[in-house]
This record gives structure tokens, C-alpha cells and sequence, in this order.
């Protein structure tokens, strides 16, 4: 299986430029399997799609339930391929993600830290050093803990973005939606407009 997402590249960036978004990073799944296959072809359509539409699309993979000790070298082989963002899938409660998935993600210089879970403040305090985002998601199971990855990223200071997980149609959300978890999570509207920046950055 190389992808549980029920939209082509070409209907979901078109889905999330009709809701008005600037960019959209596609990141489908990925570990030693398929990394050779699905991250060249995203960049590929990333390339046709930026030519035609408003919306910047931007490629990259989420690592997902890949063993902590393999993960610097996914995510190194990922970048080598053009993939522009680079995510690992957290130790979010909702599954049984591997223990020490954070940390090794942290270790690796990723980009995004996913649904992190009950991420440490050791942790949290890595990320900052590092520059990696931490996710606040829409994603059902995962957003359980959203409100303790935001306690901890504001104690420390730590960098965060508001993303959608998605897979279907109805995942995608609009600003008005995104604001209302942001606000869920125990954060403010500055918090809100500081992890849009914070995504910005990818454009």
C-alpha cells in the first residue's frame, strides 16, 4: 500500500485552493518501501501543479511508524529525493507508535514533529533548539493531546503549526476551522497567526 489518502495530488490541491489556502503540503506515508517511489513522483506533480494553479503545492513524506534507528536515514534519503518537508507521525496516543519515535525524529532534524502525544518537555526543549514544528492537529484521536503539545511549546517556547492530517474531502479545513482548534488547544489568536507564519515559511 503505498498511500491511504483518498484524493489524487491534483483534486486535493485543487479542494484546498478552492477553501483559499496559500499552500498545501502533500506527505503521503512512507519508510524504507516506498520512499524511492512516492517521493519523486509528488515532487513531479508539484512541479506540473505550481505551473497552473494559485496555490503553492509543496512535496514532501510523512514518516510513519518507521523503528526510531531508521528514521535519520529515511527522512535523509527523502530530502535527497526533493522531498521539501519532511514529517515523522508522532507518538500520538491514538496508535501504537514505537517509543522513542519523537526523540529520533527530534535527533534527525525533520521538519514537523505529528501528533507528538505526551511529548516530554526534555523534548519540546529539543525541538526548539532545533527548529522543528510541532503539530497542533485537526485530526480526530491525535488532537486528544493537543492541549498538553501547546502548554509545553509555550512554557518552552517552542515553534508550532496547526495542520489537518488529511486524507478524505471533509478533512480539509478552513481558517475559521483551523483558529477554532487553535483556540481549543488553549492557545490565542497571536498564537494562531505566529503558526501560520511558522507555515509560511514553506512557501
Amino acid at each position: 500500500m503505498f498511500s491511504d489518502g483518498v484524493l489524487i495530488p491534483s483534486e486535493l490541491a485543487r479542494r484546498a485552493e478552492h477553501l483559499g489556502l496559500a499552500g498545501i503540503g502533500i506527505t503521503d506515508h512512507g519508510d524504507s518501501s516506498n520512499i524511492d517511489f512516492v517521493v519523486p513522483r509528488i515532487v513531479g506533480v508539484a512541479i506540473d501543479l505550481n505551473r497552473f494553479m494559485t496555490i503553492k503545492v509543496i512535496p514532501g513524506i510523512e514518516l510513519t511508524h518507521v523503528p526510531p534507528p531508521m528514521i535519520a536515514e529515511c527522512a535523509k534519503r527523502a530530502r535527497n529525493l526533493g522531498a521539501r518537508i519532511i514529517i515523522v507521525h508522532g507518538e500520538t496516543i491514538a496508535e501504537p507508535v514505537a517509543p522513542g519515535t519523537n526523540r529520533a525524529a527530534i535527533d534527525a532534524g525533520v521538519n514537523i514533529l505529528a501528533h507528538p502525544g505526551l511529548i516530554s518537555m526534555e523534548e519540546v526543549l529539543m525541538a526548539k533548539e532545533k527548529g522543528i514544528l510541532l503539530e497542533i492537529t485537526a485530526r480526530k484521536g491525535h488532537s486528544l493531546t493537543n492541549g498538553h503539545v501547546a502548554k509545553l511549546a509555550v512554557e518552552a517556547g517552542a515553534k508550532l503549526v496547526i495542520n489537518t492530517d488529511t486524507h478524505a474531502p471533509s478533512d480539509l479545513i478552513t481558517r475559521e476551522q483551523a483558529l477554532k482548534i487553535v483556540l481549543g488547544a488553549g492557545l490565542s489568536e497571536a498564537d494562531f497567526e505566529m503558526m501560520r507564519q511558522n507555515a509560511s515559511a514553506f512557501l
